[in-house]
């Protein structure tokens, strides 16, 4: 009786928190506006990533990021250093964003900016393999980040973030050389989770593979560059 009704409340919840996606959604299509949810466990380097993205698109594309941090705000602080909007949101105890806890970035943003000038913002989920992919933000793009360090199992382990990516970075790969891992292997489990997932390897120390992340960046952005924008959120 508690399975059945443990599943039930799941359902509703990622119901819920579905409607809420769509709605975000709907804010940045009228806006123009490419939203990309960024997952990752953590120390799998997203922040260093977007760090490197911010300092080579910034003058290119105008760039927002919704900062997901379950008590501080210190990654945060370390993308306001290149003068962009940056949106911190604090979820207690919980281990992902939602729908929801989107949905007040959003507003906060468009109390001291107007969206329609802008075309991207990235969204800085919290640190976690499992629970942010289950839980849509709004987002057009998913963008999965995997460590070297984190062996080649972690694909057939936590699937679903392979399963639901758009975009998987392999990141720190300049530390390859330096671990016991198969990348070829990585690349194998990867592929066997989600055969039609675009993978790069990147170094954000040596910026090897970045400039074929900024370019799919520069795609997603495109596919939204004549939407009609509107400045005012219900």
């Amino acid at each position: 009786m508690h399975q059945i009704f443990d599943a039930a409340l799941e359902i509703n919840l990622l119901h819920a928190n579905q409607e809420g996606a769509d709605h975000n959604r709907e804010h940045f299509d009228r806006w123009g506006i490419t939203c990309l949810n960024v997952m990752s466990s953590p120390g799998a380097g997203k922040t260093a990533l977007l760090e490197r993205t911010l300092a080579a698109l910034r003058r290119e594309l105008k760039i927002a990021v919704i900062e997901g941090d379950m008590t501080t705000e210190l990654d945060a602080e370390r993308l306001r250093q290149y003068q962009v909007p940056v949106i911190a949101i604090n979820t207690g105890r919980s281990c992902h964003l939602d729908s929801k806890m989107v949905s007040g970035g959003i507003h906060r943003f468009a109390q001291d900016y107007d969206p329609a000038e802008f075309d991207l913002v990235l969204v800085e989920n919290v640190g976690n393999l499992v629970c942010p992919a289950e839980f849509e933000v709004g987002e057009h793009a998913k963008v999965a980040l995997l460590s070297v360090t984190e062996g080649e199992d972690k694909p057939l382990k936590y699937p679903v973030m392979f399963q639901e990516a758009d975009c998987l970075l392999i990141t720190k790969i300049d530390l390859a050389p330096y671990l016991e891992v198969d990348f070829n292997q990585i690349m194998a489990n990867v592929r066997q989770m989600n055969p039609h997932v675009t993978i790069i390897p990147v170094s954000t120390k040596t910026g090897e593979g970045l400039e074929a992340w900024f370019e799919w960046v520069r795609s997603q952005t495109n596919k939204l560059r004549l939407a009609a924008p509107v400045s005012t959120v219900h």
